[in-house]
């Protein structure tokens, strides 16, 4: 498992841009297909964006497909989630995952680490 922390949520108003990041300590990210779930108060976690180990293959859920971008930085240490337009209903506390394979999954029981999430909070 790869330690992970999540950090760049806070308030922000309805159209306004958020990057949210994820570090991990003392190793890298490099041989994990990584993702991002979040989750709002009485609701399921849901998946966000991944994107494979290579970098290569990224995948997005349609509520934010157009307004996200996820990547991962060349020293393969940081993972990083763009988010623009941003509406009320992305109101939830956003978490990093990994997993040791080549493929991007969308079913959070597939990830093996997790961070602690960081909240975002979308005012209208």
């Amino acid at each position: 498992q790869v330690q992970l922390v999540e950090s760049g949520g806070g308030l922000v108003q309805a159209g306004g841009s958020l990057r949210l990041s994820c570090a991990t300590s003392g190793g890298t990210l490099r041989r994990y297909t990584m993702g991002w779930f979040r989750q709002a108060p009485g609701k399921e976690r849901e998946f966000v964006a991944g994107i494979s180990w290579i970098g290569v293959s990224t995948v997005y859920a349609d509520s934010v497909k157009g307004r996200a971008t996820i990547s991962r930085d060349n020293a393969e240490i940081t993972l990083y989630l763009q988010m623009n337009s941003l509406k009320p209903e992305d109101t939830a506390v956003y978490y990093c995952a990994a997993r040791t394979s080549l493929v991007v999954v969308t079913t959070a029981g597939d990830y093996d680490s997790w961070g602690q999430g960081t909240q975002v909070t979308v005012s209208s």
